[in-house]
This record gives C-alpha cells, structure tokens and sequence, in this order.
C-alpha cells in the first residue's frame, strides 16, 4: 500500500509535460493563426517617377516658358536671315510651277517685300524642328511615362506629315490650279502676273495644305483623350467628305474645282488614314 501510494505521488515525467505544452500551443495556432506582416502595394512606375519629380512654383513655370518661347524666336530669326540670303534661290524653285508665265514688279520695291515674305515663310519652315523642340521639352516635364512615349511617335508623325502636304501642294495642287489659269483665256489674255499675287497664292496654299494634313493627329489624340473612337468616326463619314469639299474651298485661294478637288481628295484620304490608325491604336 505504501508502495502505490509513493508511486502515485512521485512527479509526472517530463516529456508528458512538454506534449501537453505541444497540444496547447497547436489549438492556440489553430484558434489565432499567425498573422504575416503586410506588404506594400506594388508602386507604378507612374508613381514613381511622380514622386522623384519636383514641383515647380508658377514663377518657375513662367520663367521656363519665357526662355522657350526666347529660344524658339531665335530659332526662327536665324532662319528667316539665312533665308534671306538665300531668297533669289528659294524665288526660282518656287517659281518652277508657274512655266512659261513672265512676273512684273507692279509698284517700286514690290520684289524686296516679296522676298521678306518668302524668307519669313521660308524662315518659320526650316526653324519649325527647333520650335517643336521648345514646345516638346516644356511639356514633358508634366507628362507620365506612359504619355511621353505617345508624345514622341507623335510629334514626329506631326512634322512628317506637314512636310507632305507641303509636298503635295508643290508637286500637285499648284501645278493644277495654275494651269488651269494659264489655259483659260490663254489665247486671249497674256500671262503677266504680279509676283506679289502670285507668292501670295502659292505660300497660302503650301502652308494651308500642310496644316490640313494633321488631320490624323488631331484624330489621334481625340482618340487618346476618350473623346471619339474610331467607330464613331467612320459613323460620320458622310459629313466629313462634306467638310472636306467646304475646307478645300475655303482653304484654296483659287476658285479653280480641280484644286478643291485634290485638296478635298487629300483630307477624305488623311481622315480614313486616322481611322485606321486610332483602330490600330485600340481605341
């Protein structure tokens, strides 16, 4: 009796104590599992580099489009000087179209004034890179790195295009719009034109032309800001071609239908070409 009762009061071993420990703590792991740290949200790039920047006061903003704009006067300045000294040159290459027409200077000093017209022209075309490149760089700085590679592809298709339809002006609408003047009444009247008219007429149209082939950036960035998609601007073809016959008139000095008729063929063909591009855009 003794014996069994020593025995049942010796102390428990200690390995049955460390299983109940073991026990407990599982049901607690299972009650209250362990909570992991929280993570961070994975950062955009656009956020990033959004936070790297650094905000400009408006004073700064004022001061930085100042210098742009003085840079891009510059530009422009320096290139109406060159083409200045080169006028009688860029004369004779624009009057090539106008073959077999004799050009009479009408008042005293009407040829220099022309020839400050074509080098202002001439001028604001060959310093145009410099000034997108003012234009370019003040923006940016405000973009996204998303909106800077849009930007890019834009403003160089932009400029490509402009020098098209400068091109097609050139080598097509004036030739045309010429020659039908040269041939009506060509057996009745001589061809004596002035050279300011004339210079009037052909730097008109040139640069009238190159501006109506942004169509497809303006359809682009339209399309980018969620303003139109392409389905919404094939939907309302009917009334584009219309407004292509209105702009050819209104943008062609001459009131000759097959000038209006090219122009008004280039703007249809240049806003079904934006289509097509705001559809490979996805928009």
């Amino acid at each position: 009796m003794l014996d069994t009762v020593s025995e049942a009061e010796q102390p428990k071993d200690f390995s049955d104590e460390q299983a109940v420990e073991d026990v407990n703590e599982s049901a607690i792991a299972i009650i209250d599992p362990p909570v992991d740290p929280p993570t961070d949200p994975p950062v955009d790039d656009d956020e990033i580099e959004a936070i790297d920047d650094v905000e400009m006061s408006l004073f700064d903003h004022l001061e930085e489009f100042r210098s742009r704009i003085l840079y891009a006067l510059i530009a422009v300045f320096a290139g109406v000087i060159g083409c200045f000294a080169l006028v009688n040159k860029i004369v004779a290459i624009l009057e090539i179209p106008a073959q077999g027409v004799k050009f009479l200077q009408l008042a005293p000093g009407e040829y220099f004034f022309v020839s400050i017209k074509v080098a202002g022209y001439s001028g604001l075309l060959v310093a145009s890179p410099a000034i997108l490149y003012q234009i370019v760089s003040f923006i940016l700085p405000g973009l996204t790195r998303k909106e800077k590679r849009v930007v890019a592809p834009i403003v160089f298709g932009s400029s490509i295009l402009f020098v098209l339809g400068i091109v097609f002006a050139y080598e097509l609408l004036i030739p045309a719009a010429l020659n039908f003047f040269i041939s009506y009444g060509g057996d009745v009247v001589e061809q004596f034109w002035s050279i300011d008219r004339y210079f009037e007429f052909v730097l008109l149209l040139l640069f009238s032309t190159g501006l109506a082939f942004q169509i497809p950036v303006i359809q682009a960035l339209l399309a980018m800001t969620g303003i139109v998609n392409s389905a919404r601007m094939l939907a309302g073809w009917r009334y584009v071609v219309l407004g292509a016959v209105i702009l050819g008139a209104v943008l062609t000095p001459s009131t000759d239908p097959m000038t209006q008729s090219l122009l008004a063929g280039a703007v249809s063909v240049l806003y079904f070409g934006g289509i097509f591009l705001v559809k490979a855009m996805g928009k």
